[in-house]
C-alpha cells in the first residue's frame, strides 16, 4: 500500500509537468512519461523488462485522452484551431493510431527507439538551423491524411501524443506554428483514443490475470497522471500564446534535441 502511494504522488508530479508540456508545445507528453513509467514498473513493482515498455507505451496513451482534451479545449478558446486541418489530418491519425498500437509489440524496443531519436534530432536540427525562406509546399487534404497516417502509426507505437513530429510537418507546409500546436493537441487525442482501445483489446487477457490493469494500461498511474495535466495544461497554452513565433520554436526544437539525446542514451 505504501508503495502505491508513492507511485502515485509521483505520477500526479509527473502529470503537472506533462500537462504545461501539452500545452506549451502541443505534445501529449508521452516523451517524458514512457520512460519514466517504464523506470516505476521496472523499479517498483517488479514488472519484467519484456512488458514494462508496452504497459508504460499502453498507459501514456490513456493519460493523453485527458490531457489532450485540456489543451485542445484551450487552444480552441484562443483560436488555433483550424477545422480542415484538423479534420484531414485526424482521418489518417485514427487510422494510424490503430495500427501503430497492433504492431508495437512486435518490433525491438531498441531498434525503434533508435530510428525514433534519430527523426527527432533531425527535425530539431532543421527547426534551429534550417533555411530560414518559407517553403514552397502547400498542405492539400491528401497530403494532411498521409502526415497524419505517418504520425498516428509512430506515435502509438511510441506511446505519445504526436506534437513531436505533426507540429514541424505542418509547419513545413506553411501552417502557423500555434495553428499547428493546436492541431498536435487535438490530434493527441484521436492517437490515445484509438491507440489506447487497441492496447486494451490486445492485452485483456494480462489485465484479467493482473491487479491494477485494464488490458495493458496500469490505471492508478494513469488516473494520478491525468487529475493533474488537465489543470495544467490550459497554463502552458496560455504561456505559449504569449511567446513570438520564433521563440517558441526555439523552445520546441530544444526540447526535441533533450528527447532524441534522452532516446540514445537509453540504448
Amino acid at each position: 500500500m505504501e508503495m502505491m502511494l508513492v507511485i502515485v504522488i509521483t505520477c500526479m508530479l509527473l502529470g503537472a509537468v506533462v500537462g504545461v508540456l501539452a500545452g506549451l508545445l502541443g505534445i501529449g507528453g508521452g516523451l517524458i512519461m514512457v520512460p519514466a513509467l517504464a523506470y516505476l514498473l521496472a523499479g517498483w513493482l517488479n514488472i519484467p523488462p519484456t512488458e514494462t515498455i508496452v504497459i508504460a507505451i499502453a498507459t501514456s496513451l490513456s493519460t493523453i485522452i485527458f490531457t489532450g482534451m485540456s489543451s485542445a479545449r484551450a487552444h480552441y478558446k484562443l483560436g488555433n484551431l483550424s477545422q480542415t486541418i484538423v479534420l484531414w489530418s485526424g482521418i489518417g491519425i485514427a487510422f494510424g493510431a490503430i495500427i501503430g498500437a497492433q504492431v508495437a509489440s512486435r518490433i525491438p524496443g531498441a531498434v525503434l527507439k533508435g530510428i525514433f531519436a534519430v527523426l527527432v534530432m533531425l527535425i530539431a536540427l532543421y527547426m534551429m538551423f534550417g533555411s530560414r525562406r518559407e517553403s514552397t509546399h502547400t498542405a492539400s487534404q491528401p497530403k494532411l491524411v498521409g502526415i497524419g497516417a505517418s504520425v498516428g502509426t509512430l506515435s502509438a507505437l511510441m506511446g505519445i501524443g504526436g506534437g513531436a513530429l505533426l507540429v514541424p510537418a505542418l509547419v513545413w507546409y506553411r501552417v502557423n506554428i500555434r495553428q499547428a500546436i493546436g492541431c498536435a493537441a487535438f490530434s493527441g487525442i484521436l492517437i490515445a483514443v484509438f491507440g489506447s482501445a487497441s492496447f486494451v483489446i490486445s492485452g485483456w487477457h494480462y489485465g484479467a490475470l493482473t491487479e491494477g490493469f485494464i488490458g495493458y494500461v496500469f490505471w492508478p498511474a494513469s488516473v494520478s497522471i491525468a487529475v493533474i495535466s488537465v489543470f495544467t495544461a490550459p497554463l502552458g497554452a496560455k504561456l505559449g500564446q504569449r511567446m513570438n513565433t520564433q521563440g517558441l520554436k526555439k523552445v520546441f526544437a530544444v526540447f526535441l534535441v533533450l528527447v532524441s539525446i534522452r532516446m540514445l542514451w537509453g540504448l
